[in-house]
């Protein structure tokens, strides 16, 4: 996923997206990790693309698809991992995420979901909180012109990136533009339309809808998320609004909900996909 928008760049690894953001002065910032035995093909990927190692990893959140080559590569880059006080729990071994809801969305990722990891990482003295003032988005110096907002929900330290200067969103599972309990349009088609986050792993559904209308209310031009293709179209904050009403609608029950979803809604221009 080369040239997303200037200055940022992505991997997919199977159903995953990990992104590097190049800053004015050279240094770039690695988000997100991806899933395990990954660590080889971020370096080659970043070998390629940057100049030496990135100047710290940042984390939208702590299961296993988003996180296992981060302590692998923290190490061998010698970078910190930063990420919300909230994962620190499941980042510094010290305790699982719930167990999956199966019966969640449908889907074979679904099926599958008990068989993926839950047990905590620990990132050691690698780890760094992100400096967050109550319910303000945080800037930090190793992603200036950015802001990072939580976005609980899908785990309880959830975070995105936004870059207000043009208006692009990285969400990492806050939504996902792909439906991702299912493995076809997960890892193979990616059709783009938007969705909630992955139901099977989603801690508070209802925290998670209002995650996204506070993301609808940024007006991003481009979203990229942990799941599915980057779209970029007009209607991008009208399409994130009736997804956040179609969390109300749905209202996941606490063992069985049906996904979210604005069914190819924004395919109404062009997406911008890499």
């Amino acid at each position: 996923m080369d040239d997303i928008a200037p200055g940022i760049r992505g991997l997919r690894i199977i159903f995953v997206n990990v992104f590097g953001i190049s800053h004015p002065n050279g240094s770039w910032t690695l988000v997100d990790c991806a899933l395990p035995f990954s660590a080889n093909l971020i370096r080659r990927w970043a070998e390629k693309n940057f100049s030496g190692p990135p100047n710290a990893i940042f984390l939208t959140h702590g299961h296993f698809d988003h996180v296992s080559a981060a302590g692998e590569l923290a190490g061998d880059w010698d970078v910190p991992v930063y990420a919300h006080r909230l994962e620190f729990p499941y980042l510094t071994g010290k305790q699982d995420y719930p167990a999956p809801n199966v019966g969640a969305g449908g889907g074979l990722m679904s099926l599958l979901s008990p068989l993926y990891p839950r047990g905590p990482v620990n990132l050691g003295d690698r780890l760094r909180e992100l400096p967050f003032a109550g319910i303000e988005p945080a800037s930090m110096p190793q992603l200036p012109g950015w802001e990072c907002i939580h976005t609980p929900g899908h785990t309880p330290g959830h975070v995105s990136f936004f870059r207000p200067g043009d208006r692009v969103l990285l969400v990492g599972d806050a939504f996902c533009t792909t439906k991702p309990e299912s493995f076809f349009e997960a890892a193979i088609a990616q059709t783009p339309e938007l969705h909630g986050p992955p139901s099977f792993f989603t801690a508070d559904w209802d925290e998670a809808g209002r995650s996204v209308q506070r993301l609808a209310q940024l007006g991003p031009a481009l979203v990229a998320p942990g799941h599915g293709k980057p779209i970029a179209v007009a209607n991008v904050p009208n399409e994130l609004e009736r997804l956040a009403r179609e969390f109300e609608r749905v209202a996941v029950p606490e063992n069985e909900k049906q996904q979210p979803t604005v069914g190819g809604a924004p395919q109404a221009e062009e997406p911008s996909a890499a």
